[in-house]
């Protein structure tokens, strides 16, 4: 197992509120409640809260960094209390330095809570969205801000829906062996430059940049626009990646895979990945390898691995030789043609 040459990795420290206003507030109808105070303050984490136990009074293990999710069960108990016991509470949570805090299910903030975080500039939304769907979306768009981002060379094709990220020396031929892959069908995700996001502990999504997106440059012809070239069958905006295979030009000295016995894997960041080295030789067809090691993939995913059958079927064929010589030596004594 190696690990794969990173050209960048980023991962976002925080964000602000402000910003995650303007992303959120249209896909999750998110409406700002308050007076636009606070909206510089920071999220640094993905992980949101519910703070029910700190509006009872226990905050000694209040997250209190965290997005807050207010729902019905928070709103209920606020509603018992009185205008005093309303306010006592909210104050323990207003001390705290919060990034901000929704309202699901179309709550309505109490005059209390307004006047408490417009004094502590604590930004306060709404929204008509359930708890649960909203804490599963808002986490999900967090997740995604806040995942460790990589920049990798190569050209990066889904290939009979496997992702197929192509890398290798300048002028190898990446670029080339994707054009003729989208020619014979598949789909462009990204080319030169493919940001890999990682999504849970063992997902890598690929995608290209915002300014390249589906451009590739051949060398000799210069500059492809492959949406325009092929049609939006030919693209796609993003895909997991399942195979990294280097293109390498014929080395006698290094020992390539013959059998497919041992799958070898590379690291990207913590995350291990199918890995192929492939020598590029005159007259071998590296689109149509591609092709097979995308089905052998997939077969693979699905029980069959095609070495480890072919070794068990040697292994009892060998048991008993003689027996297996004599039914080949019939075989061609009925073979006519």
């Amino acid at each position: 197992m190696k690990d794969v040459d990173i050209d960048a990795f980023v991962k976002k420290e925080d964000i602000t509120v402000e910003y995650f206003f303007e992303k959120a507030k249209e896909k999750f109808n998110i409406k700002l409640l308050t007076n636009a105070l606070g909206m510089e303050r920071k999220i640094i984490e993905q992980n949101l809260h519910r703070p029910g136990l700190a509006l009872a009074g226990f905050v000694d293990l209040f997250s209190y960094k965290r997005v807050q999710i207010c729902g019905n069960t928070e709103y209920k108990y606020l509603s018992q209390l009185s205008h005093e016991q309303r306010i006592n509470s909210l104050e323990k949570l207003f001390k705290f330095e919060l990034p901000c805090i929704i309202l699901t299910d179309s709550n309505k903030p109490t005059s209390e809570m307004i006047e408490l975080a417009e004094k502590f500039g604590i930004p306060v939304f709404g929204t008509d969205y359930p708890t649960t769907k909203l804490t599963y979306l808002v986490s999900d768009f967090l997740d995604d801000q806040f995942a460790p981002t990589y920049s990798i060379h190569g050209s990066f094709v889904d290939v009979y829906g496997v992702g197929m990220l192509f890398t290798g020396s300048s002028g190898i031929g990446k670029s080339e062996v994707a054009l003729d892959l989208v020619e014979r069908g598949h789909r462009l995700v990204a080319d030169d430059v493919v940001i890999l996001t990682k999504k849970g502990e063992r997902i890598l999504m690929g995608s290209g940049t915002n300014l390249v997106k589906h451009f590739m440059e051949i060398r000799g012809i210069g500059i492809l626009d492959i949406r325009s070239m092929f049609g939006v069958r030919a693209i796609r905006y993003q895909k997991r990646l399942e195979i990294i295979i280097e293109l390498e030009h014929w080395n006698k000295e290094h020992e390539y895979t013959r059998t497919g016995l041992e799958n070898k894997t590379v690291k990207v960041g913590d995350v291990e990945i199918p890995y192929v080295r492939l020598p590029i030789l005159p007259g071998k067809n590296i689109t149509v390898v591609s092709e097979v090691l995308a089905l052998n993939y997939l077969l693979k995913h699905y029980g069959f691995d095609a070495a480890k059958v072919l070794k068990k079927n040697l292994a009892t064929k060998l048991k008993d030789q003689s027996s297996h010589i004599d039914r080949v030596i019939d075989d061609f004594e009925h073979d006519f043609e």
